[in-house]
């Protein structure tokens, strides 16, 4: 059984003030040595219609295809199923009332993959869900600034969404500080769905996979079927896609 993640008083402070919380070694030993290994054993996994969705992306290097991410995992993945209720707590700790899962991803950026614009998560109009969310990002391989590593915005939560369903202009982040977190794996961040997170492409030769699992308080509703319902019509996955239509990512 994976152990559960349990942060301190100054940890919920720090994510009151900032809109996050990074927790160095959050997963140790053969916790984060189990998170690896079913991270790869998804990632070997076949590409199947109605099973988990994986999406592609061109190297920035060679124009090769490359694995962007895979998400809807935990449904077929018994491990992703316990981790996801594992990071449970840490949640419930800083909503102060229980949570349900709304959605999960693996981001995968490989050595030539690119990076994300400057975003609130809440953008992609997850607000027809549920007021606010946490998400986990799960460190699986080292992140670091030559591959990516994630970096957020302190204290922008406060000031609610930005911009909707396009990533932040250069002058909804004027005058914001965006910290770099590199992290090992094991280390985990929670932030709020109202924090401006952005990362750099991968220019390193090594891969760059991090896990993010996002909660909405139980009180709220469970919306993990609609939203992945949702998101099928709007968004599918790559095996899933008409000839000859258009798909557009916008945050």
């Amino acid at each position: 059984m994976i152990a559960t993640p349990v942060l301190t008083d100054q940890q919920v402070a720090d994510f009151d003030r900032d809109g996050y919380v990074a927790v160095p070694g959050a997963f140790r030993g053969a916790d984060a040595d189990a998170a690896m290994r079913w991270t790869t054993e998804v990632q070997q996994m076949p590409e199947e219609v109605g099973k988990h969705w994986v999406f592609h992306e061109q190297s920035r290097i060679d124009g090769a295809p490359l694995i962007n991410r895979i998400e809807y995992i935990a449904p077929f993945h018994a491990g992703f199923r316990e981790l996801t209720e594992a990071l449970k707590a840490p949640c419930a700790q800083l909503f102060g009332e229980e949570v349900v899962l709304f959605k999960e991803k693996i981001n995968f950026k490989m050595p030539g993959g690119g990076g994300f614009e400057p975003h609130q998560d809440s953008q992609a109009g997850w607000d027809v869900y549920a007021s606010n969310f946490i998400t986990v990002a799960l460190c699986i391989d080292a992140a670091s600034e030559e591959n990516g590593c994630l970096e957020l915005a302190p204290g922008q939560h406060r000031r609610g969404l930005l911009r909707g369903m396009e990533p932040l202009t250069p002058e909804d982040t004027a005058g914001m500080t965006f910290r770099k977190h590199p992290t090992q794996p094991g280390d985990m961040v929670l932030f709020d769905a109202y924090t401006p997170h952005r990362s750099e492409p991968n220019n390193s030769a090594r891969i760059r996979r991090m896990y993010f699992a996002t909660y909405n308080r139980a009180s709220e509703g469970d919306h993990f079927a609609p939203y992945h319902a949702d998101k099928r019509r709007n968004f599918p996955p790559d095996i899933e896609r008409e000839p000859g239509k258009e798909y557009v990512y916008k945050v």
